[in-house]
């Protein structure tokens, strides 16, 4: 950190166990993020502008801070004197979702009279010699600081001053800032063993935000992850590691939802044995544009999309009772679309999301409605009967296909596939038909095979 820009520091206390989830959130606001003292610091003097000011970022990381974990928020022109405040402000407590979040903070010219303020275990280098300098007469960081700085450094060592320079903005500030790994893997080990499989959603939620936080920082969306746990060794016996996998048609950063089919998933899972730590890990991650969102009140839609509920019916029923039709790239009417999952596979994306094959132009004069098993149809004086004669209004559209597959292909009852001639045709009674004419030496007969709207 750059002393003479005067760069505020944002630090944030929390436990050990979100440190690194804290660190990862924080880079959406600044890619200079460190970890100190068990906390997360930020320094964000070139990203204020992007926030439209530093009111305005403050405001930003107050308000999303909460459901991190965070305990105790300061603002400071460097990092030791934010983290200064923040033990003056008091020790952290366990994050409580409905407590507010403790806030302190300084500016550049109240820098010098602030710190000089504090007491001596706020800063930790001075902490650590504590003892001796009460025994001197020093009971504030001001008292230390006008001390003699040659006697300071023989006693103490160069540590002292040093951090004491940095603190109050006389020495530039390095440190290591996070790098982001490559791939998301992170383990979650359980203070007690989990007997129900319901029961690894409360550290599979602290996971998954994690998660969030690492997309967000790598401006991705994940398509894939994996939730593997881990048994207890004294009762798991033979039993092997288990874990489930949830996959999406497109590519999502939303943890509910995701929860939400890991819940599900979970909800259909015996465990074999006791489970004491868990692993989430993101087999599947692809960029994800953001997109802006409209101001208009018809655009902004409330609740889960199709897709999302779509997903969250398969993984409660079961991928092979949610389906969809996709449409093959064949001529023939019962052979222009199959049934398959909905939801994705492990094979690729759902079937919704799959792109439609070329249809020919005269598809766009199919009925909507084709009869899954064709009905013959009565003739009086080489007309077709169906409630009545019928009259024929279209036609014929001529088929012939089919005739490379083999015979069990037609599987419907239909021996000939191959040689048809449909017509569009007119009832009285049943309005409008789509019947078609056998054209194979041994049958001439006429069939009804779908039924306009």
């Amino acid at each position: 950190m750059n002393p003479a820009d005067s760069p505020p520091s944002l630090e944030a206390a929390l436990t050990p166990s979100a440190l690194q989830a804290l660190g990862w959130w924080a880079l959406q606001f600044s890619p200079r993020v460190c970890e100190l003292e068990q906390a997360v610091l930020l320094e964000v003097q070139t990203s204020v502008r992007l926030f439209g000011g530093a009111r305005a970022l403050l405001n930003r990381v107050r308000g999303e801070c909460a459901e991190q974990g965070v305990t105790g928020l300061t603002v400071a022109p460097t990092a030791l004197a934010a983290l200064a405040l923040l033990h003056a402000i008091g020790p952290g407590q366990e994050p409580d979702p409905g407590a507010e979040v403790r806030t302190a903070s300084c500016g550049t010219r109240s820098l010098i009279p602030t710190l000089d303020a504090l007491a001596l275990d706020t800063l930790a280098a001075v902490a650590a010699h504590a003892p001796t300098l009460e025994r001197l007469g020093c009971q504030r960081l001001g008292q230390v600081r006008r001390l003699p700085r040659g006697g300071l450094s023989r006693r103490f060592g160069a540590g002292l001053l040093e951090a004491l320079d940095r603190a109050y903005g006389l020495k530039a500030e390095t440190y290591p800032w996070i790098e982001l790994p490559e791939q998301f893997s992170v383990r979650l080990e359980f203070l007690g063993r989990i007997e129900v499989a319901e029961g690894l959603m409360f550290g599979a939620h602290r996971l998954l935000l994690q998660l969030k936080n690492w997309l967000q920082a790598r401006q991705c969306g994940v398509t894939a992850l994996v939730l593997h746990w881990e048994h207890d060794l004294h009762r798991r016996g033979e039993a092997p590691q288990g874990s489930i996998e949830v996959r999406t048609a497109e590519a999502t950063r939303d943890t509910q939802h995701l929860a939400r089919l890991v819940s599900e998933h979970l909800g259909r899972t015996v465990l074999a044995a006791p489970v004491v730590a868990i692993r989430l890990e993101a087999s599947g991650v692809e960029p994800l544009a953001t997109v802006s969102g409209s101001l208009l009140v018809e655009d902004q839609v409330t609740g889960e999309s199709l897709q999302q509920l779509i997903e969250r019916l398969s993984a409660r029923l079961g991928p092979e009772r949610v389906v969809c039709a996709e449409a093959m790239a064949d001529h023939r009417p019962q052979r222009m679309q199959v049934w398959k999952p909905a939801s994705p596979t492990f094979s690729g994306k759902s079937a919704m999301a799959r792109k439609p094959p070329h249809m020919p132009g005269l598809v766009a004069s199919h009925p909507p409605w084709i009869l899954r098993q064709p009905i013959r149809l009565a003739v009086v004086r080489d007309r077709p009967i169906y409630q009545g004669p019928l009259v024929l209004l279209a036609g014929p559209e001529r088929l012939e296909a089919g005739w490379w597959g083999k015979a069990e292909d037609a599987g419907d009852g239909d021996e000939d596939l191959t040689l048809r001639d449909y017509f569009i045709a007119e009832s009285t009674l049943a309005g409008l038909l789509w019947i078609y004419r056998q054209r194979a030496a041994d049958d001439l007969a006429w069939y009804l095979h779908g039924v306009y709207g």
